[in-house]
């Protein structure tokens, strides 16, 4: 079971937080671009990506921001929107730490949640505001029987 999993079981409070580290490869991209059939050439040619002032082919933006759902799906946060501000471009190989901190949660779930994105050079590469509804009592037990269960449709556990 994740750390993430397990605290979401016993209960998220203002100011948990969340740490996640991935490193982009091309091959990231190039299945990225076929699921979302984005074919921008910033992410396929060099002189496009240069062109555009790069230092090379880039990441899409919207893959580097979803390292935020593998926070979301050990939480079993159901999202209601997400508002993100890329700072800086993700390139191949970049190592990616994404640091997710829930800044409220009301009587009702909602929670809000801030987001920051740095590279291995501690530049932040991105950043967000997310909100959505946490689990719930019920939600959370059944989280703590899917585990007890070897947690067989978790990817990660």
């Amino acid at each position: 079971m994740t750390e993430i999993r397990q605290k979401t079981i016993q209960g998220l409070i203002t100011g948990d937080t969340f740490t996640v580290t991935r490193t982009f490869t091309e091959s990231d991209t190039n299945i990225f671009a076929d699921i979302t059939r984005d074919y921008n050439p910033v992410h396929f040619d060099e002189r496009f990506a240069t062109a555009k002032n790069f230092n090379g082919k880039i990441c899409h933006g919207l893959l580097a921001a979803s390292i935020i759902t593998e926070i979301g799906g050990q939480i079993g946060w159901l999202a209601t929107g997400m508002d993100f501000r890329f700072k800086q471009p993700v390139y191949f190989k970049d190592t990616i730490t994404c640091l997710f901190t829930i800044t409220a949660i009301d009587e009702n779930r909602r929670a809000i949640a801030e987001v920051v994105y740095k590279n291995q050079d501690d530049t932040v590469v991105l950043e967000a505001v997310i909100t959505g509804i946490l689990p719930d009592a019920r939600e959370r037990d059944i989280l703590s029987q899917m585990v007890d269960e070897g947690d067989p449709t978790n990817g990660l556990a």
